[in-house]
């Protein structure tokens, strides 16, 4: 997949091509920050391309399982890996050490990534100490919902009414709007304000250690990177703290549980996706708008999508990068 901006422009994989910046510059601070027009009109369309040239929603458009026979017609790289093991295509938001709220934009029409506005302000992850922004590589499964109309038997509570997240916790840092085929390794049930918020944890079927981590049992993750999932508790129940808000809680006392449970939820997720797209359910302000998924009442035209990217605002100079990105908030033990 790749990025093209509203005007038909695209990023290229080394550098914006509306305004020639590479994609990590180097600010007088040191500072290493993805490069994202940063407007609260700005679009960064996910607009990838098959060989008929549509534009397409990654959130409905692109396939869950890797390998399946609509996957063939999204450019992506294929595993090399082998076997009966089951991928999953993962959509990266945020690359990890950065700490811009990159996100797909569900309410918008084919749902491209955009930097996440709060109260008028672009929102940054507070850096919590000892770490810098997001600590994994950050992102969604495609074709999930979480649905807020209901009610989790686990948790208690509703869905937070995105497509369910992700912690890929390969070695490589990976760019926002790829596509990374990943290997399901386990689960935490976050309550994030009341909803359920379940964290998908993922490594990448590429990555040098994917073999050796089997996932049946999460106690493989500990084994081979340890400290990593206990510093994941810690990220996700303080990160919110910074902006005035309390703790966050977990199911299970915060035990991560292991993939064949990860799977499950995963799976009952694209069943409350199916439901949104074929309108069986209230989706609210979702926008459901699809090029690639048959049968559903939102599909559109290949004119119609390109009508949509056209039409999305131009890009323009915006706010600067938050001085939040260099601070550190310290928590006691």
């Amino acid at each position: 997949g790749h990025l093209v901006a509203p005007c038909g422009q695209g990023w290229n994989g080394r550098g914006c091509a509306v305004c020639g910046l590479s994609q990590q510059p180097q600010s007088k601070q040191g500072r290493t920050e993805p490069h994202v027009p940063s407007l609260p009109s700005m679009w960064l369309a996910e607009a990838w391309e098959n060989a008929d040239g549509k534009y397409i929603s990654p959130f409905h458009d692109i396939p869950l399982f890797a390998g399946s026979k609509e996957d063939k017609e999204i450019p992506a790289k294929r595993s090399k890996t082998t076997g009966s093991e089951v991928l999953f295509n993962m959509i990266v938001e945020v690359p990890r050490w950065t700490n811009a709220k990159m996100e797909i934009a569900t309410e918008e029409p084919l749902n491209p990534i955009k930097h996440d506005i709060k109260k008028g302000k672009l929102r940054y992850v507070a850096n919590i100490f000892p770490h810098k922004g997001y600590i994994w590589n950050y992102g969604a499964l495609p074709q999930t919902w979480e649905d807020p109309n209901h009610t989790d038997k686990i948790t208690g509570c509703c869905g937070d009414n995105d497509p369910i997240d992700v912690c890929e916790i390969g070695s490589k840092i990976r760019s926002s709007g790829e596509i990374v085929q990943v290997k399901v390794l386990g689960v935490l049930a976050l309550v994030d304000e009341g909803e359920t918020d379940w964290k998908i944890i993922a490594i990448s079927a590429d990555d040098p250690e994917a073999q050796k981590i089997h996932g049946k049992y999460i106690d493989d993750v500990k084994k081979h990177k340890p400290g990593y999932l206990e510093a994941t508790l810690d990220w996700f129940q303080l990160y919110k703290v910074p902006d005035g808000k309390p703790e966050n809680h977990f199911a299970f006392n915060g035990e991560f549980k292991d993939k064949d449970f990860a799977v499950e939820i995963i799976k009952s997720t694209h069943e409350h996706w199916k439901a949104l797209l074929h309108k069986k359910v209230d989706g609210g302000t979702i926008k459901c708008t699809n090029v690639l998924v048959s049968g559903s009442p939102f599909c559109c035209s290949d004119e119609d999508a390109r009508s949509i990217v056209q039409s999305a605002p131009a890009f323009m100079n915006g706010d600067s990068v938050s001085p939040e990105v260099d601070s550190w908030y310290f928590f006691p033990k």
